[in-house]
């Protein structure tokens, strides 16, 4: 067995099981923590199929940012994790038959897999030749699917700006900067001159 092959079964098993104790763990924070580790797994996966740039993507963005995001969120915020998960046992029937069905669909694609010709050569030989990963990348996303990338990133915008309207409170008990009044206001009315004389407070 060589060190690819080696490498392949021990990110692989890391990954499900990273995976599974993300959902089976009690503890957010483990949570959290054995997702780190499917993502690290997953990342390893990448490299060992020659994608070196997702693979650092992987790292830098999910690993590196929103794995930290979501470990201050979890351990800052005071969440009553025992309250949810007692809400949660009510929906356990619907989640076992929706598991139940998402395994039957795996199982009948699996059964319907054939391999294609040419994905051996398909899979040694993932950027064009003398094209390095990342600028393979580069080529597809800002050239072939350069209209796709633009509406993806156009709908995170929208998403990213509804979520901010739907969360955006306005409360008349917070003293608010108010920069146009500021900006326009008059200084012979904004300030007056007094004669305080000697021992005497304003």
């Amino acid at each position: 067995m060589t060190f690819a092959a080696i490498a392949f079964y021990l990110f692989a098993v890391s990954a499900i099981v990273g995976g599974l104790f993300t959902v089976i763990s009690r503890n957010p924070v483990h949570s959290v923590l054995w997702l780190i580790l499917a993502f690290i797994s997953s990342a390893g996966l990448f490299v060992l199929l020659g994608a070196e740039f997702v693979a650092m993507l992987l790292i830098i963005v999910y690993v590196g940012a929103v794995m930290v995001l979501f470990l201050f969120v979890v351990m800052m915020l005071d969440v009553d994790f025992a309250e949810l998960k007692a809400e949660m046992a009510k929906y356990m029937p619907l989640a076992l038959l929706i598991g139940v069905i998402i395994l039957m669909q795996i199982g009948m694609a699996y059964g319907a897999w054939e391999t294609a010709e040419g994905a051996e050569a398909a899979r040694g030989a993932v950027a064009p030749v003398g094209v390095t990963n990342t600028e393979a990348l580069g080529l597809l996303l800002y050239d072939k699917y350069f209209l796709l990338f633009q509406l993806a990133g156009l709908i995170l915008l929208v998403a990213m700006i509804g979520a901010i309207m739907l969360t955006l409170r306005h409360r008349s008990d917070i003293k608010r900067q108010n920069v146009l009044a500021q900006m326009y206001r008059d200084p012979a009315k904004a300030m007056e001159l007094r004669d305080v004389k000697p021992g005497q407070g304003l």
